[in-house]
C-alpha cells in the first residue's frame, strides 16, 4: 500500500460520520402505518388503522394500531413516555350517552372494578381503517384494576369507544415494514 493511500485512509476516517435522516430515528413503535405487520407476542396481525394522539402543537404521545387477524380486530394502544407502554386491547360494547356521565369506578360484568387512572383530552391524526375522525378532539379516559389489567375509555363527537386490555412488554411488540 502506497502512503497516499495510506493519509487518504487517514483522512477519510476522521470525516464526521453522517447523521442519520430524522426518518431513521423514529422507533418502531411510533412510525408503523397502515399495511404494515405487527407481531404481538407471537401472534401476527396486520395495521388495519392507525389514531395519533397528540396536544395541540405537540407530538403524538399516543398511537392506537387497529390490528387485524381474519375478521378479528384488536387494539394496540401505545403511551410514549420514558419508555413506552404497551396495552394489548379488545373491544366491548356498551353505552354512555354523555361524556359528563362517565363514572370514576367502572364494575365490568361483575367480575373486575377499575379505578380511575387519569382523563385528557388531545386531538387525533387517523390513517386507515379507525373509529374517529382526523383533526378532531377526543376525551381519554384510563382506569386500572391492576398492574396488568386496564380499560380505556374513548369519547368523540357523540361516539364511546371502549376497550379492555392488558400491559405487555414493548419488547413483545415488533413491527414489519410493509414494501413501499
Amino acid at each position: 500500500m502506497s502512503i497516499f493511500k495510506r493519509i487518504g485512509n487517514i483522512i477519510r476516517s476522521r470525516k464526521e460520520p453522517q447523521q442519520p435522516s430524522p426518518q431513521s430515528t423514529i422507533h418502531p413503535l411510533e412510525g408503523a402505518s397502515v399495511g404494515d405487520i405487527a407481531q404481538v407476542d407471537l401472534e401476527e396481525y396486520v395495521i388495519s388503522g392507525k389514531v395519533a394522539y397528540s396536544d395541540p402543537g405537540y407530538a403524538p404521545h399516543r398511537y392506537a394500531y387497529y390490528l387485524q387477524s381474519g375478521r378479528d380486530i384488536h387494539c394496540l394502544l401505545v403511551e410514549k413516555g420514558r419508555s413506552y407502554d404497551c396495552f394489548m386491547c379488545r373491544f366491548l360494547e356498551g353505552g354512555l350517552d354523555d361524556p359528563s356521565d362517565v363514572p370514576t369506578r367502572l364494575d365490568v360484568d361483575g367480575n373486575v372494578t377499575y379505578e380511575l387512572e387519569h382523563h385528557r383530552t388531545d386531538r387525533t391524526q387517523t390513517q386507515g381503517n379507525t373509529d374517529f375522525r382526523s383533526g378532531d378532539q377526543v376525551m381519554v379516559w384510563r382506569y386500572f384494576a391492576d398492574q396488568t389489567r386496564h380499560f380505556f375509555l374513548q369519547w368523540q363527537d357523540g361516539k364511546f369507544i371502549a376497550m379492555e386490555g392488558t400491559r405487555i412488554p414493548s419488547g413483545e411488540v415488533k413491527i414489519m415494514k410493509s414494501k413501499p
